[in-house]
């Protein structure tokens, strides 16, 4: 308690030292003139005029910082801002031409206001230093100004540091982790074009945008190390995998991005490989979205047809080129080929090809077996 009341009074001793420091300044300037006219008015009498106004200008300038905190300067408000402070200049300078005229008029200085009445003192310092005040009042008014817009700067560049050490921890932690399961299954580049994503909004300071990317796709991550050795899943989980995954784009893209999902409900308990789905998504928001200008729609359909599952990705872009619409290129691609036959031999496919309406559609057909449930899962994974 007492070393904050101590504090607060270093306070008010340097705030009241600043302003004598300002009438000292000025002060100065009256004596050198009246030393080369000649002017035989005791020097001291101009340094107790200033101090005096200098004194009054420190009692009035919380008043002042307090209209500029509840009315400040703003490019979009300007005019009318502008307007208010500027009737509010004019009488500040008024009110503290006001109390100065009452106390100059009483003290034994200024000999040469005659006769020494409040309102000839007030006539005088109204030619005097009417317009003074109204530069002093916009001179307050353009330093606090100054300090919100560097303190506002601080607290962004801060943010903006705190943002690129979460996203440089997480992308640490990616390449020091080597997870056998996250690289095989998800694919590196949507990481790191995710975390370089964050950072360009963090360097455009949209920290909001930012904080709701980290947030997502520290869950994402979470979602996949949770499941890191899980090779099957029912679709329910992995469409709330995509769920995340496509949040993240939609950060991205905002309202150019659309997602359309529709699955039977005998398929959602269907066993499906462990993001398997997320390759054949993200090449349709990259080629089907990302290519292009206006907003896309991606559609996620899950059907049941006899012993099999087939489920479909499809987009509305400019589809597959004709030199690469046999064999459309894509590690992501491969990679869910070779987990397929390896999971299911024959029985399963994955094909890429140019839609009836346009855009592209990627199809998985597998064989239609409910997932293991939890215990069950666990269970095998202990065994093996």
């Amino acid at each position: 308690m007492q070393a904050s009341a101590r504090r607060r009074l270093r306070l008010v001793a340097l705030y009241l030292l600043a302003w004598t420091g300002f009438g000292l300044f000025f002060f100065t300037q009256d004596a050198t003139r009246a030393t080369i006219w000649g002017d035989p008015t005791p020097r001291w009498h101009f340094l107790v005029s200033w101090l005096v106004g200098m004194y009054l200008c420190a009692l009035l300038a919380p008043a002042i910082l307090a209209l500029g905190e509840r009315f400040p300067l703003e490019l979009r408000r300007w005019l009318r801002r502008s307007a208010l402070h500027l009737g509010a200049s004019g009488l500040f300078s008024i009110v503290h031409l006001t109390l100065d005229s009452a106390i100059l008029s009483v003290l034994p200085i200024l000999p040469q206001i005659k006769p020494k009445t409040f309102l000839t003192t007030f006539v005088v310092l109204f030619v005097l230093g009417f317009h003074g005040n109204i530069v002093t009042y916009w001179l307050i008014l353009g330093i606090q100004h100054a300090v919100r817009t560097y303190r506002r700067y601080q607290q962004r560049e801060a943010e903006a540091l705190r943002l690129s050490l979460q996203a440089a921890e997480l992308r640490g932690q990616l390449t020091q982790a080597q997870l056998s399961g996250l690289k095989a299954q998800l694919q590196p580049h949507f990481l790191f074009n995710t975390l370089n994503a964050i950072m360009v909004l963090v360097r455009q300071a949209r920290t909001r945008q930012a904080e709701e990317m980290l947030a997502r796709l520290s869950d994402l991550l979470r979602t996949v190390l949770d499941e890191v050795e899980t090779q099957e899943v029912p679709l329910r989980r992995e469409l709330e995998f995509l769920d995340l995954y496509l949040s993240i784009e939609q950060v991205r893209f905002q309202d150019r991005l659309r997602i359309e999902i529709a699955a039977a409900p005998e398929t959602l308990d269907a066993a499906v490989p462990h993001l398997g789905l997320q390759p054949l998504v993200e090449n349709a928001v990259r080629h089907g979205i990302g290519r292009r200008s206006a907003a896309g729609r991606i559609e996620i359909r899950a059907a049941r047809d006899g012993s099999t599952l087939r489920i479909e990705v499809r987009d509305d872009g400019p589809g597959l080129a004709p030199e690469t619409a046999a064999q459309p290129p894509g590690i992501g691609l491969a990679n869910t080929r070779a987990r397929l036959r390896q999971l299911y031999g024959d029985g399963a496919s994955l094909t890429v090809e140019n839609g009836d309406r346009g855009g592209t559609v990627a199809t998985i057909v597998l064989p239609f077996h409910l997932a293991p449930a939890p215990a069950a899962a666990e269970a095998i994974a202990l065994c093996s």
